[in-house]
């Protein structure tokens, strides 16, 4: 479960396995959806009722700063993260219900040579992120 292995990495990066961190870990550890802080910390309250939002913000900081979650933007302009996925992988995220899929396999060092050769920049990494609607949302909008 990612939960537990998540919540070693923490122990060992020094960081205290408090009951409001736990709740975040295992909130966001289980979803395949992407979440905002506010929704973090709506859902992790069900098994920690006295979670503040400022210990959600805090233990998301820190699960990104290890790679083990990435932040996700949204059309509407709110953050919001999920788990990493394995690997150099790209995001599907369906605009309608929010539900989130990696997946690997571009093309685009073309496109990034022809970039760099016209903005002298050198590109050292990138990030796709596609927006849509999934299977479930297209099937519910016939």
């Amino acid at each position: 479960m990612n939960a537990d292995l998540w919540l070693t990495q923490l122990k060992d990066n020094g960081y205290r396995l408090t009951e409001a961190r736990k709740a975040v870990v295992e909130t966001v550890a289980v979803t395949q959806h992407a979440l905002s802080p506010v929704e973090v910390f709506d859902r992790a309250r069900a098994s920690s009722p006295r979670l503040g939002l400022v210990s959600v913000y805090r233990t998301l900081e820190k699960l990104e700063e290890l790679g083990l979650i990435q932040r996700v933007h949204q059309v509407h302009g709110c953050q919001a993260f999920i788990a990493c996925g394995k690997g150099h992988e790209h995001l599907l995220l369906c605009t309608k219900c929010g539900a989130a899929e990696h997946f690997t396999g571009d093309k685009l060092g073309p496109l990034i040579t022809s970039i760099s050769k016209q903005t002298g920049y050198k590109v050292e990494e990138h990030w796709l992120q596609l927006l849509g609607l999934c299977k479930k949302c297209l099937k519910a909008g016939k």
